[in-house]
């Protein structure tokens, strides 16, 4: 079972940090592979472009003297394919979501959307804490779980694989935050004009214990 928005969504397509140091730097994709998410995220962006969907870059910054994202680094740099891509918004953020210390918010409202879609990386950092400031303000919330990816981590909290980190994190997505959705997928509901389903906690839970079969 699902809850979809019944009302046509109006979108914007939201490109998070697609940056070099997550191909060619200090902290490389690992699942999805570049050579699957970056494809599909072009793929999105031509096709928002051919819809009409705004497309809004993100790009972090760090200080000059951090190991990563150094702002004037080969690694802070825009991945070519996103750095050439003609977007309508571009955004310089220095925190974990888009929306924090930056005019996003008031950019959306000003174009009138109500759906933002998620893509970029990572899903469990930059791309989860935007999902959740969106999701707490109102807006409706898609996420493209093929033009996206994580790597793995391991501190005092745990270890955890990047294919681990991304499927937990989508799931937890679709339970309550955001729509998970393939490329193709959002690509079909953009072009029909129709919302993206999402689940909720409590049958997201029933099936996970048997309860419900679907």
């Amino acid at each position: 079972m699902s809850n979809p928005i019944s009302t046509t969504p109006r979108r914007a397509l939201l490109v998070i940090d697609v940056q070099n140091e997550y191909f060619t730097g200090a902290m490389p994709i690992e699942y999805l592979s570049v050579d699957v998410s970056l494809p599909n995220i072009s793929k999105a962006m031509a096709a928002a472009r051919a819809a009409g969907v705004p497309v809004i870059v993100v790009q972090h910054d760090a200080p000059e003297e951090s190991p990563i994202f150094a702002r004037g680094s080969d690694g802070w740099q825009l991945h070519p394919q996103v750095a050439a891509f003609p977007a309508d918004h571009r955004i310089n953020k220095t925190m974990g979501s888009a929306f924090a210390g930056t005019d996003l918010r008031a950019w959306l409202a000003g174009h009138g959307i109500d759906t933002l879609t998620v893509i970029g990386y990572m899903t469990h950092n930059c791309n989860a804490a935007t999902i959740y400031q969106a999701a707490h303000e109102g807006l409706q919330v898609e996420f493209l779980s093929d033009a996206t990816g994580s790597l793995p981590y391991a501190n005092a909290g745990g270890t955890a694989s990047a294919e681990e980190i991304h499927r937990v994190f989508s799931t937890v997505f679709h339970s309550n935050f955001a729509a998970v959705a393939t490329t193709q997928e959002w690509h079909d509901a953009v072009q029909a004009g129709k919302p993206l389903p999402i689940d909720n906690i409590y049958l997201s839970n029933q099936r996970a214990r048997g309860v419900l079969k679907n």
